[in-house]
């Protein structure tokens, strides 16, 4: 059976899901990165500068071929589609509290390793390449600063 990234992103989220609804996001501003990873996660620095050419890259990917809008929303609020059947909800960028709590470095870490606990998979390399996910990340937490 061959599905597309869309497709294969909604199969994955579903497979993960505990309780059907909308459960609250679980602590969100909780470490991801295993205790004896963090040290080298936040010494990760984003190669891409946070210009609005980038910015804007990094949404094309997030609502589209990285799939992250089937979980995390076009808007990275943690209500797309397929984010509403896991527990805990996928994030929600917006939080204010998100970028000072959270480095580039650990959501990179995410990105290429899934997050234990959570529906979020691994989606470096076999989804988008390095680079576009820094620009990802780019666009992610630039939505802390809008309502």
């Amino acid at each position: 059976m061959k599905f597309g990234r869309i497709g294969l992103a909604m199969l994955v989220a579903t497979a993960f899901t505990v309780n059907v609804g909308s459960a609250a996001e679980k602590d969100p501003l909780a470490p991801r990165v295993p205790a004896d990873q963090m040290a080298a996660a936040k010494a990760w620095k984003n190669p891409m500068k946070a210009t609005p050419d980038n910015i804007a890259k990094g949404k094309e990917i997030f609502t589209g071929k990285g799939t992250c809008f089937t979980c995390h929303g076009n808007e990275g609020r943690g209500d797309g589609p397929a984010g509403a059947a896991l527990d805990p909800t996928p994030r929600n960028f917006h939080n204010p509290k998100f970028p000072t709590a959270k480095t580039e470095g650990e959501m990179a870490w995410v990105i290429k390793n899934g997050s234990p606990g959570t529906g979020m998979i691994s989606y470096v390399p076999g989804v988008i390449s390095e680079e576009e996910m820094a620009l990802v990340i780019l666009f992610e937490r630039s939505l802390a600063t809008q309502p």
